[in-house]
């Protein structure tokens, strides 16, 4: 990390300086603010001596690093105000160097994961963003099943329903040799969200129904469910892969194939990638019922 000690006891910035180097960061040391610091720092290390004018001035500069307050004493004006301004952390002195250490690590690694979730929940705002889910009706009350033919499409409402309800997500896999223990740790302060419920047997999903019964559970089946004893819904995407063990028939296939790339490819292009003539794939769309999108 690159970090700065703005501190005024000479000898305590010494040893923090010293110590930090020591860890392998990068470290730059003045007793008073400047203007001559121009680097982007991970890190401030902000001794709250110093007027609190001077302070309050540091840390709007310093706004998008991680400060850490460097105090003398607890009060109003070296702590309350300062957090209340930007400022993350404070320790007193005089302090354990180990202790000013473990705090720099422990905001490096919130950072790190900030950074991580917020990448992870892009990317995945990404990989769904094409599957609409107006129309689908969410209404119902937890635990829900989903009939799809497509795992992602259950991925959207997962991730939505979560949002709705303002509680984290949980995922668990019912295909996994863990599911069981898993499950039996669920809560209602979480979504938690089923998948591959098809491969269970019977006797397995009835476990599964016990065990989410009044949980906030969303559980995704690639099969239609007879005896499932909570609210279902449908949600189908025509255009998307199957992705459970079933077989496609080549005309499933073939309709799966032109209903998404058809906005991509003219028919001439598309029918050569499909390895079949024009007619044939005029013929197709006649007798499987594929629009042709305009």
């Amino acid at each position: 990390m690159n970090i700065l000690i703005i501190e005024n006891e000479i000898y305590l910035a010494q040893k923090v300086v010293s110590r930090i180097l020591d860890d392998g960061h990068s470290c730059d040391f003045v007793e008073m603010p400047n203007n001559n610091l121009t680097k982007d720092y991970d890190m401030v290390l902000l001794s709250t001596s110093l007027p609190s004018e001077m302070v309050k001035k540091t840390i709007q500069k310093y706004k998008n690093s991680i400060i850490i307050l460097l105090v003398s004493y607890i009060s109003d004006e070296t702590v309350t105000e300062p957090i209340n301004e930007g400022a993350k952390d404070y320790i007193m002195k005089p302090f354990i160097m180990d202790e000013l250490i473990r705090k720099i690590y422990h905001y490096k690694e919130c950072r790190q994961m900030k950074q991580e979730l917020a990448t992870l929940k892009t990317y995945v705002e990404f990989l769904l963003e094409e599957i609409d889910t107006t129309g689908v009706n969410i209404s119902h009350s937890l635990p829900m099943l989903v009939e799809t033919n497509s795992q992602r499409c259950t991925d959207k409402l997962a991730f939505e329903i979560s949002k709705s309800l303002k509680l984290p997500i949980r995922f668990i896999a019912l295909d996994s040799p863990t599911w069981q223990k898993e499950l039996s740790t669920i809560t209602n302060k979480e979504v938690v969200y089923l998948t591959d419920y098809h491969s269970l047997k019977k006797s397995a999903k009835d476990n599964v129904c016990i065990a989410i019964e009044h949980k906030n559970c969303i559980i995704s089946s690639l099969e239609k469910e007879v005896d499932f004893p909570f609210p279902k819904i449908e949600f189908m995407r025509p255009d998307m892969f199957m992705l459970n063990n079933n077989i496609m028939t080549i005309n499933d296939y073939v309709k799966m194939m032109v209903m998404s790339f058809q906005s991509k490819y003219p028919d001439t292009e598309l029918s050569k990638k499909l390895g079949i003539s024009r007619k044939s794939l005029w013929e197709k769309r006649k007798k499987l019922g594929i629009e042709k999108k305009k």
